[in-house]
């Protein structure tokens, strides 16, 4: 599976966290991450995580085109819901996309636990059922 991660400046350190906690699992699947995300996700775990251009800078916007390209299979999006951000209207087009395209996302650690849950035991299979049909 292919596995966005983005986490604003204020939920880098959870999402490493998480990261280092399901490093297990992450490491069979394709990681793509936002260029801040994503370095310091990597630097922290030694996981192989290809990186676009910072949120801010454009790099919400290239995820949100792999999503509408269906590249994306599963979104790791842990955003600070406090702290207003100037590129939230991409945020927004990320969860849009989402919904349109039936991925799996999950805004907060909570989710993110369930979904790796899922993962692992096989079921987010369900976008192959869809796939062949």
């Amino acid at each position: 599976m292919n596995i966005a991660l983005i986490a604003h400046d204020a939920k880098k350190e959870l999402m490493v966290q998480f990261c280092i906690a399901y490093c297990g699992i992450l490491s069979r699947h394709n990681l793509l991450a936002t260029g801040t995300t994503g370095k310091t996700v990597s630097e922290a775990t030694g996981l192989e995580i290809a990186r676009f251009l910072a949120g801010a800078q454009g790099g919400t916007q290239q995820i949100a085109s792999r999503i509408a390209c269906g590249e994306i299979d599963l979104l790791l999006l842990f955003r600070d819901p406090l702290n207003p951000r100037p590129n939230d209207p991409d945020v927004q087009v990320l969860l849009h996309l989402c919904d349109v395209h039936n991925i799996p996302v999950a805004t907060n650690i909570a989710t993110a636990e369930v979904l790796i849950h899922g993962l692992e035991r096989g079921d987010l299979d369900w976008r192959d059922i869809l796939r062949n049909n």
